[in-house]
């Protein structure tokens, strides 16, 4: 096949006039080409002129003909296809346990189901439809479940966000678009093959997460939901044997449960906060990292299509999305995280009596406003202690000053009233979107004098970027601490920890930052395990 780059075309076309330019740049007769694939497709809105710009792979008859007589913008299509490895020669007597099933734990799961090796997957929330009105409730009345909320349940924390799946993550391997076929097989729009910016909603991610789970049952392997892990098995050796977990019965019981295994892959997510505890007791080599905290900011959607767009933007163009990065004076990075185009703040708690929020979007994009993350970049020299988990205390702190601020609700506050730091008494053009209830209040408070000072330089410079960012009645929420991992739980080449058979995968464990960069993971540990054993039982 031939692939040709920078194919260009206006916002409004048909893919008849894609065809025709394609045949027009190959300087073949339409009845030459026998098919095309879109490999890519992004909108440039550089220069003031919108455009569609194409990466196109077309088969063509008599193709070295062809590509003799053809512009520099056409070459030889290579392609990189994922290969799944052959099993190894080890004998796995028993079945491999996945604790989590977010992103990393599926799609771990899927792979090792597809080949053999019937997983069992522990995870503490719920099943996603059941999760998905557990979460509603939530933020209609305030009451929190502790065990299933945004966090936590089927499809982790990646289902009630804007659902991106572009990652920066290098690929020589295919793995990316491994992930993208996935989705695509569990009911995503075909779409995400080739756009530049791929998201799924939460409303598609619900039905989406609970097929590939019925397709891992039916493959041999099970979902166990309700059970949250308390403890590693091990031996005298250093070797996993298997793990302990409370099984939730009903509202009021719970059984203890013990799980015989000799692996274990640790998916558990950025919020597991009680499993990093444990692994810490356990002696598991961990290491504190950096991550960022900071607000939720909201601006109207139209305003930032304005700015990416021009004024008198085609309606049919998608709600517009935005990065920004700032340096504050004294070295911090100041930067937009988790970017939701017509989005929803959510409350995002997962602890009683903390609070946080992120964002979320559903696949139509269509809320009243943009919204991202607009936070500062903090290291261990900024946590009190040595202590490996000092991160989570310090995550902790905000989120519990988060929620004593209005007493559980999110707590808002306008931009310039940050600035004065004074509690905001009244919304100005900008109507909160929020998953959640929510309250005026002080937001600068959450934060020490530095990292506030930081947030307040970072979005004025951000002015220079985009029109009317710094805007007085831009609305902020508190507290964004969830941005990444705050441990990052080691392992070897082979992807292993020092306890022989725990394979630590995923956001949670440090590896990771987004849905499409824990699923690749989650397919490396896969094929790491596979490269190690092969399975031995019925």
């Amino acid at each position: 096949m031939l692939r040709i780059q920078q194919l260009k075309l206006p916002v409004i076309h048909t893919p008849e006039d894609l065809k025709a330019k394609m045949i027009k740049i190959l300087r073949i007769r339409p009845e030459d080409l026998i098919r095309y694939e879109i490999i890519r497709k992004s909108l440039d809105a550089r220069g003031g002129e919108l455009k569609y710009v194409y990466l196109v792979d077309v088969e063509v008859k008599r193709e070295p003909s062809v590509l003799k007589h053809c512009p520099k913008q056409v070459s030889k299509a290579v392609r990189t296809w994922y290969q799944f490895p052959a099993h190894g020669e080890n004998p796995l007597n028993r079945r491999p346990v996945i604790i989590g099933a977010g992103p990393a734990g599926l799609f771990c799961g899927l792979m090792l189901a597809r080949n053999g090796y019937a997983p069992i997957i522990l995870e503490r929330g719920e099943r996603a439809e059941d999760r998905a009105r557990t979460v509603e409730t939530f933020w209609l009345t305030g009451k929190l479940n502790p065990t299933s909320n945004v966090q936590f349940g089927e499809g982790g924390a990646g289902t009630f966000s804007d659902g991106k799946l572009n990652t920066m993550v290098k690929d020589p391997v295919g793995r990316n678009r491994k992930v993208l076929e996935l989705f695509v097989e569990a009911g995503a729009p075909e779409e995400i093959l080739y756009e530049n910016k791929p998201h799924l909603g939460t409303d598609q991610l619900i039905g989406i997460v609970t097929r590939m789970r019925k397709e891992i049952e039916d493959l041999g392997g099970e979902v166990r939901f309700g059970c949250r892990v308390t403890d590693l098995l091990t031996t005298d050796r250093g070797k996993i044997r298997g793990v302990s977990y409370e099984q939730r019965q009903t509202a009021d019981r719970v059984e203890e449960q013990e799980l015989r295994t000799d692996v274990v892959v640790l998916a558990i997510g950025h919020s597991a906060r009680d499993t990093f505890s444990m692994l810490k007791e356990k002696g598991i080599p961990m290491q504190a990292k950096s991550f960022a905290v900071g607000v939720r900011m909201e601006h109207p959607q139209h305003m930032i299509n304005e700015s990416q767009y021009g004024k008198d933007y085609p309606a049919i163009l998608p709600a517009a999305a935005y990065k920004v990065t700032r340096q504050t004076g004294g070295g911090r990075g100041v930067y937009s995280f988790c970017m939701c185009p017509g989005g929803w703040v959510v409350n995002a708690s997962s602890e009683e009596g903390h609070l946080a929020v992120n964002g979320m979007s559903y696949q139509a994009r269509d809320s009243r406003n943009a919204n991202s993350a607009m936070i500062v970049t903090v290291t261990p020299d900024d946590f009190p202690g040595t202590d490996v988990l000092a991160g989570v205390e310090f995550q902790r702190k905000l989120e519990k000053a988060a929620y004593g601020l209005c007493d559980g609700k999110v707590p808002v506050q306008l931009f310039g009233d940050f600035c004065r730091n004074v509690p905001s008494t009244m919304l100005g053009e900008v109507e909160p979107c929020i998953k959640g209830q929510y309250e005026l209040s002080n937001v600068r408070t959450i934060f020490p004098q530095e990292l506030s000072s930081a947030l307040e330089e970072g979005i004025k410079g951000c002015e220079a970027l985009i029109h009317g960012f710094s805007r007085s009645d831009a609305v902020l929420s508190g507290v964004e601490s969830r941005t990444s991992s705050p441990v990052r739980i080691i392992r070897n080449t082979e992807f292993e920890s020092e306890l022989s058979g725990l394979y630590p995968c995923g956001e949670g464990a440090g590896y990771a930052g987004g849905i499409t960069s824990a699923a690749m993971d989650g397919l490396k540990i896969a094929e790491a395990i596979a490269k190690k054993y092969v399975p031995c039982y019925d």
